[in-house]
């Protein structure tokens, strides 16, 4: 490539344009070099009168090469002024190709972005990019080509210039990331109709319930869904979930396993193990939970939960001295790993009483949650296992419901169940014949509905850029930028989620830092700027053109991007026309799309319409 061709828009066309245009030329040239030859020579000897033809006519360039071999011993001085003819002819053509050439030489080092070759994208760029079928043409139908069809989840739409809205969905395995703030149409919009729609298993944080209420009737009647309902601070209705079931107890990953459960303990929010008590009470609980599994397991009795865990803590009936002393005397027979619960005992004697306490108070107050009756109750047993989301016979919809009271006190529970999600369902990878092989029955859609609520869940932060690879796919929403990137509460300025994410989708955003975020995502192009100017009183005007850069979409237009209309009606605000949106695919033009809705469509609102079952499905 040139060194002055700047952007993908310039590969590859202008080379080939310029390197077929030449040779074309050039034959041209030959063959007027030919044909000026041989109407000389016919005029010469008005050779048309001959025939009969009229003075006008026309002979094959070439006809001059047949009269040569027939009569050049003949009229050789004729031939000869014919020839000059033609050489004179092809002399001021090869001229003129060699002005063309220059011209074109010198018009190649002005190109035509300098400062920026951003542009919105049009069908051809939606459709190399998989967000919409590509159509086909009249040929195909005639032969009876079926039209394509859109699947996937649905991460905006777009609209011509004639007005018509296509829906832009995505169905690759790679991950999507959307932004969009409270109240802005996101759940409308993006994940209600991809609940509508996606058949495979999925797991859903959903605040409220309003997701359930909407999606789990079609999911279960009309997907083939297995539904399940995971309300920690619901009595009834929903299924039970107990973390230590998921523990693989008697293989090489059970301390692995307890040591992960024990650090979301400790950690709630995900700012790591910060404080001496912290890490004490983390190693303190990789043994107490170890010795209860074994114990349980030895008696034959059922597994224990968090909240029997917290007992063996605060247990009235014996001092705590006496689980000490217990753990120190495991014998052998109780597992391949009783070292680990006698050194937790060990250690825990040898304290001073002061740190003893202050370590056991430390554990005590992050198990506090499991004392509550309700929350208990639904971790009390399991009705389902994680591995049920992606290995059971049918696909599985599992949703996490909290209300906006619970939200805070619950998101322990939340990320202990999302953490075991991606471990256990990420684990190993298989091949056959030198490619990976499909080790699930059903891909699996993550569709979590602001996710920096949970806090910091550092395993997704890691695994984000494999999870594709194991049939996970990753529908993430985030109020803003900020939100995603805060040192305290989020994934830190360094942060990976939006690099590994293919799909950035956007509303009109309330933070500048979003907008500035979505301004660089658009990129940089060329406007031409025309200044005129006037010298003396008499002079002409005198304009000029000058090529400046700007962004495609500034900062200030994207904070001024038109929201949804609104209106209020029944004590809510309801949408009554679509806002627009941006979608950003990475290696294609930004999309200035439009936002869908699904009340909008009579097939998506019958779905809606379906009532949500009374009670959860249970798989065991």
């Amino acid at each position: 490539m040139k060194p002055n061709a700047f952007g993908p828009q310039t590969r590859g066309a202008p080379r080939a344009h310029r390197s077929t245009l030449i040779p074309i030329l050039g034959v041209c040239v030959m063959l007027a070099g030919l044909s000026a030859a041989t109407q000389y020579f016919a005029y010469t000897f008005e050779y048309h009168a001959s025939l009969g033809w009229h003075i006008g006519f026309v002979y094959p360039p070439w006809t001059i090469l047949q009269w040569l071999g027939k009569w050049g011993s003949y009229y050789p001085d004729q031939f000869l002024n014919a020839g000059n003819v033609g050489v004179m002819t092809t002399a001021a053509g090869l001229l003129c190709l060699l002005g063309i050439k220059n011209t074109m030489a010198q018009s190649a080092k002005n190109n035509l972005f300098p400062h920026g070759s951003a542009r919105w994208a049009d069908r051809k760029d939606i459709e190399a990019a998989g967000l919409m079928p590509t159509r086909i043409s009249l040929f195909q139908r005639i032969l009876g080509k079926p039209a394509p069809l859109s699947a996937g989840v649905y991460v905006g739409a777009w609209e011509d210039k004639k007005g018509r809205t296509y829906y832009l969905r995505h169905n690759g395995p790679e991950h999507v990331l959307c932004y969009a703030p409270t109240r802005s149409g996101k759940g409308v919009g993006l994940i209600v109709p991809t609940l509508l729609s996606w058949p495979d298993s999925a797991v859903i944080t959903d605040l409220k319930g309003e997701l359930w209420a909407l999606t789990s009737g079609w999911r279960q009647r009309q997907a083939n869904n297995k539904v399940l309902r995971f309300e920690p601070a619901a009595p009834s209705g929903g299924v039970h979930w107990n973390p230590l079931e998921e523990i693989r107890l008697g293989t090489e990953h059970e301390v692995g396993d307890v040591q992960n459960l024990a650090t979301l303990i400790v950690d709630p929010d995900g700012k790591g193990l910060e404080t001496h008590w912290q890490k004490s009470g983390q190693a303190l609980l990789v043994g107490v939970i170890l010795h209860a599994l074994y114990e349980a397991r030895a008696k034959l009795s059922a597994v224990p939960s968090l909240y029997d865990i917290d007992m063996l803590f605060s247990n009235p009936d014996r001092g705590v001295k006496e689980l000490w002393l217990e753990m120190n005397q495991t014998k052998p027979d109780r597992g391949i790993n009783y070292r680990l619960i006698a050194s937790g005992g060990r250690d825990m004697i040898d304290r001073p009483v002061d740190e003893r306490g202050s370590v056991l108070s430390t554990v005590k107050s992050y198990l506090s949650l499991y004392r509550d009756p309700v929350v208990r109750e639904n971790i009390s047993d399991s009705h389902f296992r994680i591995r049920d989301l992606m290995h059971h016979d049918n696909p599985v919809s599992l949703y996490i419901v909290t209300s906006p009271d619970d939200k805070s006190r619950l998101r322990p529970l939340v990320r202990i169940m999302m953490n075991m999600i991606v471990r256990l369902l990420a684990g190993k990878m298989h091949f056959e014949s030198g490619r990976p092989k499909a080790h699930y029955k059903h891909r699996l859609l993550a569709m979590l509905d602001e996710f920096p609520s949970m806090g910091k869940l550092e395993i997704l932060h890691e695994s984000l850029a494999y999870l594709a690879g194991y049939g996970i796919k990753c529908y993430l929403v985030c109020q803003d930028i900020s939100q995603l990137k805060a040192e305290s509460t989020g994934y830190g300025p360094d942060e990976s989620i939006t690099s590994n994410c293919h799909i950035q989708t956007a509303f009109p955003p309330n933070r500048v830092e979003t907008a500035e975020h979505l301004s660089k995502l658009a990129g940089e192009t060329t406007v031409t700027k025309e200044q005129v100017s006037k010298g003396s009183k008499h002079s002409s005007r005198i304009t000029t053109m000058h090529e400046i850069q700007r962004s495609l979409l500034t900062v200030d237009e994207c904070l001024r991007m038109p929201g949804p209309i609104k209106s209020f009606k029944d004590g809510q605000d309801v949408i009554e026309k679509p806002g627009d949106m941006i979608v950003y695919a990475a290696g294609f033009p930004a999309i200035y799309g439009k936002q869908p809705l699904y009340f909008q469509e009579p097939i998506f609102q019958a779905r809606a319409e379906i009532p949500a079952p009374a009670q959860s499905d249970r798989l065991i």
